[in-house]
């Protein structure tokens, strides 16, 4: 009889209860606006990438959760009666007075609500649906078995995630939750009447992307890059490093295209230099060659004067 593995990163279906799973053994980790897991290094800013974090451990399949809970807070000592206890002065124990702002600067304007993206794609009826497709609507996560689609109803959430002083819920509804699990378990709150497995596949020409935004932070031996293009195929995407350029050639499942060479300001070891490819960009560690800080990632971006540096630099 087929079961669904629990493990967080995996929830396969399987029978052979020896079959290899890969999956997260720690707990989601949410944390000013970063978003990773306890049990491995990679933090991402948005919820698409943090559901593509790749899972960290090999075990078995499980139906038990066996994630560790949040650990809990050390709670204060017990301090016996009549203990004489030393608070100091009294003008060390009173916090020092925080003045005023005029009502025009302390007014802080609420952080505005995202914005609910309507999935407006459907299927293709000429393009092949693989058996094993996962439908690619937010909240939905059917798979296609094969045969008619007739009867298919998908449920699923328009909008954004939102993550907010501890709760946890949708753009698109009103439900808020406290624990990851119960979040991923909210019910779709929208309805289409077929499944969203490989989107309108439109023929024609794609259309050509020429610049992308981009950014970076350095340490003294390598240049962390982000250059931001959504939904970049993995299958098909081109990246090659050159010691003072990197040729990419990424095309989108939206049918978008950018092909360019990357100019560098500095000099890269292209076979240490690495990369990866999120929801929202592509990533690449470029080592560099000599050392030198960059005070820009281009080498036609105009000096700005400013450079982006973490770590201790090297020595000249």
């Amino acid at each position: 009889m087929a079961k669904k593995c629990v493990h967080k990163g995996c929830g396969k279906t399987y029978e052979n209860d020896d079959e290899d799973c890969v999956y997260h053994p720690g707990p989601p980790v949410f944390h000013e606006g970063q978003k990773g897991w306890k049990c491995c290094k990679p933090r991402v800013l948005t919820f698409d990438e943090f559901l593509e974090i790749p899972p960290c451990t090999t075990g078995k399949h499980s139906e038990v959760d066996d994630t560790p809970a949040p650990e809990e807070k050390p709670s204060a000592p017990d301090v016996p009666l009549n203990t004489s206890v030393s608070l100091g002065s009294a003008q060390e124990s009173v916090p020092a007075p925080v003045p005023r702002l005029p009502t025009s600067q302390a007014a802080t304007p609420r952080a505005a609500t995202p914005q609910i993206v309507e999935e407006s794609e459907d299927d293709d009826p000429a393009a092949e649906i693989k058996e094993g497709m996962t439908c690619r609507r937010k909240g939905c996560g059917q798979k296609f078995e094969g045969g008619d689609r007739s009867g298919e109803s998908c449920v699923h959430h328009p909008g954004a995630p939102v993550f907010h002083e501890g709760s946890k819920g949708w753009s698109c509804c009103k439900r808020r939750v406290l624990e990851f699990d119960q979040f991923m378990n909210i019910e779709g709150c929208k309805t289409k009447p077929k499944h969203l497995f490989v989107g309108s596949g439109k023929k024609g020409a794609e259309e050509k992307v020429d610049t992308v935004r981009h950014d970076y932070y350095q340490t003294a031996t390598s240049v962390i890059a982000s250059l931001y293009l959504k939904k970049i195929n993995k299958e098909t995407a081109k990246i090659e490093f050159e010691p003072t350029h990197v040729n990419l050639d990424l095309r989108t499942t939206d049918s978008k295209r950018y092909a360019t060479e990357f100019p560098l300001f500095g000099t890269i070891d292209p076979a240490q230099s690495k990369f990866r490819i999120l929801g929202t960009k592509l990533e690449m560690t470029l080592v560099k060659a000599d050392g030198t800080s960059w005070p820009v990632l281009r080498s036609d971006d105009k000096l700005t004067g400013e450079i982006l540096q973490v770590g201790r630099a090297g020595r000249v």
